[in-house]
């Protein structure tokens, strides 16, 4: 009788706590039996060891996943490394209230983001999910670099997530008196269709959202601070380069570099359609209110713009603030020969730009 009783014990502390079809994990090593065999699943201040991902990305269909707690993570010399993987068919990822996903990104942080220095995990989530999931009311901190990635999902809603990397503003003992993180981007979306992003705050230190491919992707009431806008790109170049039907609407930008943004890599090829701004507010943007470019390198703008990559139907409507700043441009329109058609500004005005704007299309120029 003792040796069963010692059996249980010692079984107790290598396995979720199972309840029916319930799991409440409190240790990494349970995650992975729980995503088995639950599809009620609470993951209760986890810690997750050195290369080791929080790995949720073969939920069963219908699973529920709340984060409890503090979930943090011990440092990882890695670029190829994703600390979180999503995945399912109409799950449901969300928070216990006072949860917090901690990143620990002050580990990594040097100021190149993933432009080298310290090895950084890619990608601090890795997300896809279809059919219905909906990914709500998380709050996460401190991400080394690009926050989340939806790649290959559809039917996907994400809401009320509040993002949170102020922390990496301010220059640390390596980064050469630039901000100390780099490359976090908020939302990357790329093949991926039927996407919905609502109602999340983003502070950070890249794209709020950037969508670089896919087909009917929205997002609504977003606030966004210290970012590099709303942004359709950069396009070209990769293994997707077709971006069509997206909208950005009802969404505030504050204290950012750019407001609603379309970048096309320079000689490259790729597709760009039907991409409306409306109801944009912002305020404090440093370099440009509206910027569309077919000049972009990730080392800086040529200034001489390919036509390899076509962006066509595009609306910017009620997209109305400022701009401030030596360097502030209010708009800035900077299309190839023959790429551009039919980009229209309605009940556009943003002001206070320190330069003059500058738009080759549409004929017209840029608004008054």
């Amino acid at each position: 009788m003792h040796s069963t009783l010692l059996f249980v014990v010692l079984s107790s502390l290598s396995s979720a706590v199972f309840a029916a079809d319930s799991c409440i994990c409190t240790q990494f090593n349970q995650i992975a039996s729980a995503v088995a065999n639950c599809t009620n699943i609470t993951l209760q201040g986890i810690v997750a060891p050195t290369n080791s991902t929080i790995d949720l990305a073969k939920l069963k269909r219908n699973s529920v996943v709340t984060f409890a707690g503090t979930t943090s993570f011990e440092f990882t010399n890695s670029s190829t490394f994703n600390p979180i993987s999503f995945g399912g068919k109409n799950v449901t990822i969300t928070m216990a209230p006072g949860g917090v996903i901690e990143g620990n990104g002050s580990l990594y942080w040097d100021g190149l983001g993933s432009n080298g220095g310290v090895p950084k995990p890619n990608t601090f989530i890795k997300v896809k999910m279809t059919e219905g999931s909906v990914i709500k009311n998380l709050k996460i901190k401190n991400w080394p670099v690009h926050g989340f990635s939806v790649d290959g999902s559809s039917d996907l809603t994400i809401r009320n997530i509040f993002m949170d990397n102020r922390k990496g503003d301010a220059p640390n003992c390596i980064s050469g008196g630039l901000s100390a993180a780099h490359n976090s981007d908020g939302f990357g979306v790329k093949s991926s269709n039927n996407i919905l992003i609502e109602n999340c705050i983003v502070f950070n230190q890249d794209d709020c959202v950037a969508v670089t491919s896919g087909n009917n992707i929205t997002t609504s009431g977003m606030f966004c601070s210290g970012t590099h806008g709303l942004s359709i790109g950069s396009i070209g170049g990769k293994s997707n380069n077709n971006v069509t039907n997206v909208l950005f609407k009802d969404s505030f930008l504050t204290n950012s570099t750019n407001g609603a943004r379309i970048k096309s890599n320079f000689n490259t090829t790729g597709f760009i359609s039907n991409i409306t701004y409306q109801n944009i507010f912002m305020t404090n943007i440093s370099d440009y209110g509206i910027d569309v470019q077919q000049d972009y390198l990730n080392g800086g703008p040529t200034g001489s713009p390919s036509n390899g990559v076509i962006i066509e139907n595009i609306l910017f409507k009620n997209v109305t603030g400022t701009t401030s700043g030596k360097g502030s441009i209010n708009y800035y329109v900077l299309c190839g020969d023959g790429s551009c058609s039919n980009i229209v500004f309605e009940d556009v005005k943003i002001t206070g730009g320190a330069n003059a704007s500058s738009c080759n299309f549409p004929a017209s120029g840029c608004p008054a």
